[in-house]
Formats: structure tokens, C-alpha cells, sequence
């Protein structure tokens, strides 16, 4: 099949400057760009007064436990009206692939937060990954190997070091995906099992990065100027603490390390972008190929227990009833939010179960208040009535002036770090993200339209080596976005519901046009990405 498009304003992904041209796509791939195309065709769009780009990657998702769903379309389509046609998986530490079949540790593999519900199967390896999700979703995936699944895979979730032998599993199991074809590997140092990961174990797992040359992505041990990872409350800040334990890992390497999400929780934390726009530019000097990501929100998502020490979420039912144990976690939770500048106030409970949506939107110091509670004995009593698995929304994460700020460096990705839930509150990230941060530039208090684009396209293909795609070029596979920049421009963010985005093809296939999903379409579009390496 051929599809002409005709008077197109192009954004090529490598951050030149845009210009008028025709494309015409054959089957899946982009045939030929020039001033004009006069060639029969199945199909011819003018887009005069439109521009287009590639297809927006998203640079952090976990949407590789949706793209197995029995139904991913729900799990996809408000990215999809966003412009987002390829997902970079697997974050966090927390991938779907990681393990072998019969494995008895498979059901903790989600840390809490995704499980294989409504699945259509457990595929332990990037190979039946791939296989699997290959024609059979609605977008483009690449995937990360999560150090906490193989980990948890390996050795469980218990807070103890890894015995010799499990450690050479879990570093099997993580080489293996990267020879079959996983971009990269992921931590996720907030979460089980990886917060039990020292440093010598961090650094066996990095190797495998440089060894393969392929990208480390973190989510750090802390995010926060004080957070329950570290027993000092003062002195230097625990987000730097975290990203001193980054430097040692990668000291004397060329690792690819991804900073992930970079973000400032609580208010004393915000002042810290600056020393950690210093610490990275000194790895750089030193030959570390440091990035990092951004979503365009001044709020996050996470696991209700992501403020409780590792010490406690590692006691049993009995040990954390004790009242020596209450008293120190009371003491501790008081001084960490007045160094932080982070409370109960700002914690909102987006899901704790099924018979508690009266809680769904209300801040832990409502709820507290309202059941006539202290607020850590609410906050507590909710983690329990979640059985430590619930969700909430936090901030604040950022500033957008912080955001800005980034979206102007060039080491600087853009993502959603967002995903559909079944219940509860939504991550705001799902609908508008990708174009606030076009909306940004087209005000003037983003970077340029073409370097924005390159954030959102070209540059993530690059970070992650994803064979054709990020750019609108001759002979790469035919994912683009057709956007409106005057709508962009005076679109009203924030009402949970995308705007400015008119078309989306994926792989050739025009998927969205006239504010419609090609729905019988989307079952067969998406594409596994294997990254080489």
C-alpha cells in the first residue's frame, strides 16, 4: 500500500530546523521525502499548514506489563492520543522479563505495583518476550532487563545479600536478556528487592552494561533531600548520597547510566538540581555517558510504602507492632518531613483497594482527620488495609521553572513515566504529557521546536540504539506524528485529555485520524524492538 502526504512542515528528529516537503510511505516504511512526489498512490493527504515528526518515543514506561494484557488497547490509548507510537519498557528495576518458568518467586516479580492479571502469559525471557508481543499490541516496544525481577527471580525478595550463587544467576539471567536483544539493563533502588543491593553487587551489574554497551537506567536509592534510605537526617542530602552511590558504580567506566526521572521530592529538596547538574557534568569529564529524563509533571506516582526505611518494610507483622519500633519510625517520619518539606498533607491516596475508593483522592492528613487518627497512624493504616501495595500521587516532584530549565539541556530525555491503572486516581502523565513539552517551546519557555522534537524522537532512538525509527529519513519504518502547532499552542493543559495531536501512523498503518482509533488496527501494529549489542 502507498500513502502520499503532501505539503508536510517536517521535524526530522535530528533537531534541524523544519522545512516543506511530500512523504510517501510504502507498506511499513518511509519511502521517499522530497519538495515534490508525483507518484501514483492508494491514498494522498495534504497536510498544508500540519506538521509532522516521527512518532514520539516514550523514554521510561512500563508498559511492558500492558502490552501482554489479554486487551492492551485501553492500557495504550491515551498515549496514543498523545502522539507516542514506541515505548522504551522494562524500568525501574521492574521488568516483566527475568526469570525462568516454574520460578517460584514469579508473582513478586511486579514489585507491588503491576502483576500478570489478564495476561496472556509469563514470559521470562526477551526471546519469548518478543515473541509474543511481536504484531500482537498496539505499539513499538524496546525492553529493559529489571534488576529486581531477576533478582527477586534469583533469590527472592528477603532484605539480605544474594549468596554467591544466586548472584551469578541473577547476573545470568540479566546477560542473557541483553544477548537476546533487552536495551539495557534497569534499577530500581527504591523498591524490593533492590534496595537490598549493595555496591559491589551494583557494580557486577553495571559491568554487564559496558561489557554490552548498552545503557544502565536508575531509579535512585533517593529522590529527596531526607528519605528512609539512609540513617543520617542531616548532612548531605540523601538524593546526592544517591547519586554519589551512582559514581561509585560507574567510576573509571564509559557506562551509558540514564538517570531516571530526575525529580526533587519535597520542597528543601528542590535546591538540589544544581549539584546534581555538577556531579554529572564532572562524570561526563570523566567518561561516563551520563543522560537523564524528565516527565512534564510537578507530581509522581509510586507505591503507598516508598516513604517507609528498608529496615521496616523488612520486619514481620509482629516486629512492626512493637512499640520500640513505632516510636522510631514516629521520631524518624517527624524529623524526615520537617527536613524535607514534605508531608501527609502532600501524599494523595490514588488507590488502596476494592471498598476503600472513599479514600481515592484525599490526602493522608484528610483521611487522618477525618478517621480521627494521627497522621502516621492513617498513613499506616492504610498501608496495611493496601496490604502494602497501594497507590499514591506525591508532590511536590519539581517546579516548572526546574522543568524548564531542563527541557533547554541537551542531556535531557522526554517520558511519561505513567500507565493506565484498572482504579482509582490516574497519573495526570497519561493524557498531555508530550504536548505540554511541545506547548512549552511553542511559548517560549521550552527549547526550540526542533530540538524538543529530537527529546521526544531521534535522541531516545539514539540513547537506546533502536534500529530505524526516531527519524523521518528514507528507508525507516513509517511511525509519525502529525500535529497542529497553533492548537498546541492555545490548548489548556491538565484536563485529562490530549490536544493539538491529529494523526498517528504506526508502521505504515494510519491508526488515528479525525479524533478516531483504528481499533481493529491497533490489535496488530506494534512491533518488538531487539536492540543489538
Amino acid at each position: 500500500m502507498r500513502q502520499l502526504l503532501k505539503n508536510a512542515r517536517i521535524y526530522d528528529g535530528t533537531g534541524a530546523e523544519p522545512y516543506t516537503a511530500d512523504i510517501l510511505i510504502e507498506e511499513d516504511r518511509i519511502a521517499k521525502i522530497a519538495e515534490h512526489i508525483d507518484l501514483p498512490a492508494d491514498s494522498v493527504m495534504d497536510l498544508r499548514g500540519k506538521s509532522v515528526s516521527s512518532g514520539f518515543i516514550d523514554g521510561h514506561s512500563h508498559n511492558d506489563w500492558f502490552a501482554i494484557k489479554k486487551d492492551p488497547l485501553p492500557y495504550f490509548r491515551p498515549f496514543l492520543l498523545q502522539g507516542i507510537t514506541t515505548f522504551i519498557t522494562g524500568n525501574c528495576g521492574i521488568s516483566e522479563i527475568g526469570f525462568e518458568e516454574g520460578n517460584p518467586y514469579t508473582e513478586k516479580l511486579g514489585g507491588g505495583i503491576f502483576s500478570f492479571e489478564n495476561s496472556t502469559g509469563k514470559y521470562g525471557t526477551a526471546e519469548e518476550y518478543f515473541r509474543a508481543t511481536d504484531g500482537n499490541m498496539p505499539c513499538n516496544m524496546a525492553v529493559l532487563a529489571g534488576h529486581c525481577s531477576a533478582r527477586a527471580a534469583a533469590g527472592g525478595i528477603e532484605n539480605r545479600p544474594l549468596t554467591p550463587e544466586e548472584e551469578t544467576r541473577m547476573l545470568e539471567i540479566l546477560e542473557q536478556a541483553l544477548r537476546q536483544g533487552a536495551a539495557g539493563i534497569s534499577l530500581g533502588l527504591m523498591y524490593q528487592p533492590g534496595l537490598y543491593a549493595g555496591v559491589e553487587e551494583l557494580k557486577k551489574v553495571a559491568a554487564l552494561c559496558v561489557k554490552h554497551n548498552k545503557p544502565l537506567t536508575v531509579h535512585p536509592r533517593a529522590e529527596s533531600k531526607v528519605s528512609m534510605a539512609y540513617p543520617q537526617l542531616f548532612g548531605r542530602s540523601h538524593l546526592l548520597r544517591a547519586v554519589d552511590e551512582l559514581a561509585e558504580i560507574s567510576k573509571g567506566t564509559n557506562l551509558k547510566l540514564q538517570y531516571s526521572h530526575a525529580i526533587f521530592v519535597g520542597r528543601k529538596t528542590l535546591k538540589d538540581k544544581d549539584e546534581l547538574m555538577r556531579i554529572f557534568d564532572q562524570l561526563r569529564a570523566e567518561g561516563v555517558d551520563v543522560r537523564f529524563d524528565i516527565y512534564n509533571e510537578c507530581l509522581g506516582v509510586s507505591v503507598i510504602t516508598v516513604i517507609l526505611p528498608a529496615w521496616y518494610q523488612g520486619m514481620t507483622e509482629k516486629q512492626r507492632k512493637g512499640l520500640f519500633t513505632r516510636l522510631k519510625l514516629a521520631m524518624l517520619v517527624k524529623a524526615s518531613s520537617m527536613l524535607l518539606g514534605f508531608g501527609f498533607g502532600d501524599i494523595q491516596i490514588a488507590y488502596i483497594g476494592p471498598g476503600y475508593e472513599k479514600y481515592e483522592g484525599k490526602t493522608v492528613h484528610r483521611i487522618a482527620k477525618e478517621e480521627g487518627l494521627s497522621d502516621l497512624k492513617a498513613y499506616l493504616m492504610l498501608c496495611e488495609k493496601s496490604n502494602f501495595v497501594g497507590r499514591v500521587n506525591m508532590g511536590p516532584y519539581s517546579t516548572p521553572e526546574i522543568i524548564h530549565a531542563f527541557e533547554h539541556d541537551e542531556h535531557c530525555l522526554y517520558m511519561t513515566d505513567a500507565w493506565v491503572e484498572d482504579h482509582g486516581v490516574q497519573n495526570p502523565a497519561i493524557y498531555d504529557c508530550y504536548p505540554k513539552f511541545l506547548r512549552d517551546s511553542l511559548l517560549g519557555e521550552g527549547d526550540t521546536m526542533p530540538n524538543t522534537i529530537r527529546r521526544m524522537t531521534g535522541a531516545v532512538a539514539d540513547r537506546f540504539m533502536l534500529p530505524e525509527r526516531g527519524y523521518l529519513k528514507e528507508g525507516y519504518f513509517a511511525d509519525l506524528t502529525v500535529f497542529d502547532e497553533e492548537a498546541l499552542k492555545n490548548g489548556t493543559p491538565d484536563q485529562e485529555k490530549s490536544f493539538g495531536i491529529e494523526k498517528v501512523f504506526i508502521n505504515g498503518r494510519l491508526v488515528y485520524s479525525d479524533r478516531q482509533l483504528d481499533e481493529r488496527a491497533l490489535k496488530k501494529t506494534g512491533r518488538a524492538i531487539p536492540v543489538a549489542g
